[in-house]
């Protein structure tokens, strides 16, 4: 406001009569302290109404209860250019982040990182002043596809969960922290084998690799995408998570013996908490390498339909509850058939007092008939496929239907399909006696189907439903090559492949466990979840006693919140004994 004086006025009625706001105001608080005089009478004598100057009092008390308040009368001259350039960088970072098409939203998360304080608001009406338009609607992949410029990432370190809030990209992702904090996975993590540093303990260090990987990461890369949203970091105790060189020196300080002991740890949480039913499905996977491949044999990629350089992955995958258990990138063509027996041994270890694992299924290249006995002598029972050859398809095709026993088996939605069947007790070269064998017809394949078990008690129906629900082991093993990227190693940034496996094992049960409490979406993919719940961004604001995530309009957000109100009051011991607590906000 500008002040004008009259053409003259002496000294001392410059401060009997302030002309502007602050000045009376200073007048009067001094009037009314310095003098000891009653509130009343200063509100009269400088034209205030009571209320108001009481108001006027309070602030003005409240103001120097602040640890280093700036005065509210006398305002210090700030010299030089300092605050005119640290804005003109403000713009230039916003100016370039929207050339990369980032949204408002997006851009404010990397400020956030950068600590910018600024709001939506301010980068939308520098945006507009320097001729920006508004985004046109962009598609998932659009969206998904940008990369940020080259900006420098800040320091990753612990996290001090002082009061402050941020926006971040990847809010949807503290939603897995209730189930790391439920199974007591902060614990097994905590107690593991695995490496801690200096600036980053054990649990963040694995806690930062899962958020990559519950994220959809594409790849590792050194882009440092990640580094610029702090949502991430939350998740792992720190301020943002670190950058690509430091995943790399992390995971080649990892050994098979590590992941070997914490899946064995892991595998006695599942079955503390009865997540791990009779039947296992075991399958190979492959996951193609495109580096130096001298050292590697070729494997066969249903993915890419033909035998490249890769490493043979196996996986022991629960049926019910979609719980993964077991997996190891170290399989040879000399040790293949003996993977069964190793998986053996490793639920055995994680039972000591026994457990209630009966059958196994797997597919006929899987292993030799060997090996078959050896499981037998276990008392562990088996379904799989006998390899078929051109006699015994001669023979069976040429039963008649009267020959057959009919059956009907239960499919998805408590659908029935008939089957024909033709049970006979067989002898196989290397098992050494008699197996039961069920030849099926009329499943809509040209040969007939081999289906060979130890078991002669169990009805055929339920043999052949055991069997076929193999498939969701190869369902879920597609899920994971396209999710989470397991056949996309070709990184700039070098992972330990067997180290990737066991994160993104324990990444796909985390999705599985949030699937169960989410109402009509339990069976629903893990790329499904991401989606529609996890796919979201928002503002987490740090107070002393709670950590509150409000989470944008989303079409599924009211179950994803009926979820996690469940776990409103559990305490984080690894989040500074703070509540979490998940709401939503009123813009998408």
């Amino acid at each position: 406001m500008e002040i004008i004086y009259p053409n003259y006025m002496k000294p001392e009625d410059y401060f009997k009569n302030p002309l502007c706001v602050s000045h009376k105001q200073y007048e009067a608080l001094r009037y009314f302290f310095n003098n000891n005089m009653k509130a009343e009478e200063t509100a009269e004598k400088f034209g205030y109404k009571l209320s108001a100057f009481y108001s006027l009092i309070r602030d003005f008390r409240k103001h120097l209860k602040e640890d280093c308040p700036e005065d509210l009368f006398f305002k210090a001259s700030r010299k030089g250019r300092g605050l005119k350039k640290n804005t003109d960088e403000l713009v230039s970072l916003i100016v370039n982040l929207r050339k990369k098409n980032f949204s408002v939203p997006e851009i404010k998360s990397v400020l956030d990182a950068q600590e910018y304080r600024v709001s939506e608001r301010y980068i939308y009406l520098k945006l507009r002043a320097e001729g920006f338009a508004r985004l046109p609607r962009r598609d998932k992949k659009t969206r998904t596809d940008s990369r940020l410029p080259r900006i420098e990432a800040p320091k990753s370190t612990k996290m001090t969960f002082a009061n402050e809030s941020f926006s971040t990209g990847s809010a949807g992702l503290s939603c897995f922290l209730p189930y790391v904090l439920k199974y007591g996975l902060h614990t097994v993590i905590e107690e593991s084998l695995y490496p801690g540093t200096k600036s980053i303990n054990r649990l963040s260090s694995v806690l930062s690799f899962l958020s990559l990987k519950l994220s959809n990461v594409r790849r590792y890369s050194t882009d440092d995408l990640w580094c610029m949203d702090r949502g991430g970091g939350l998740f792992a105790g720190l301020n943002v998570l670190p950058k690509t060189a430091w995943f790399s020196s992390y995971s080649h300080r990892v050994t098979r013996n590590m992941n070997l002991a914490f899946l064995k740890d892991l595998h006695r949480v599942w079955k503390e908490n009865d997540l791990l039913e009779d039947t296992a499905n075991l399958d190979f996977t492959t996951i193609p390498y495109w580096g130096d491949d001298d050292h590697l044999e070729n494997n066969w990629s249903g993915k890419r339909r033909h035998s490249l350089a890769s490493m043979l992955a196996v996986l022991a995958h629960y049926p019910d509850s979609g719980i993964i258990d077991y997996g190891d990138t170290n399989v040879m063509h000399k040790n293949q058939n003996a993977v069964i027996l190793e998986f053996l041994d490793f639920y055995k270890a994680g039972n000591p007092h026994g457990g209630s694992l009966k059958y196994l299924v797997f597919d006929s290249k899987f292993t030799n008939y060997t090996n078959l006995r050896k499981l037998d002598e276990e008392n562990i029972k088996f379904i799989t496929i006998r390899r078929r050859g051109k006699n015994i398809v001669e023979r069976i095709n040429n039963m008649s239907n009267s020959e057959k026993k009919k059956i009907k088996v239960v499919c998805a939605g408590n659908k029935y399909r008939t089957l024909y069947v033709c049970e006979e007790k067989v002898n196989l070269n290397g098992y050494g006696k008699k197996i039961r064998q069920i030849a099926i017809t009329g499943h809509g394949r040209v040969k007939p189907a081999l289906v060979i078990t130890n078991d002669f008690d169990l009805e055929t129906e339920d043999v052949v439903r055991k069997y076929a629900r193999r498939a969701l082991v190869e369902k879920t093993i597609s899920e994971q090559a396209e999710f989470f990227h397991l056949n996309r190693v070709s990184s700039s940034v070098v992972i330990k492949v067997d180290f990737d496996l066991t994160m993104t094992i324990l990444a796909h049960n985390l999705y599985r466990l949030l699937a169960t409490d989410l109402e009509r979406y339990s069976e629903s993919a893990d790329v499904s979840i991401y989606e529609k719940f996890i796919l979201n961004s928002g503002e987490v604001e740090i107070t002393d006693e709670v950590i509150n995530v409000k989470l944008k309009k989303k079409r599924n957000l009211p179950t994803l919140l009926a979820a996690m109100q469940q776990y409103s009051d559990f305490t984080y011991s690894f989040l500074k004994n703070k509540k979490l607590i998940f709401s939503g906000m009123t813009i998408s």
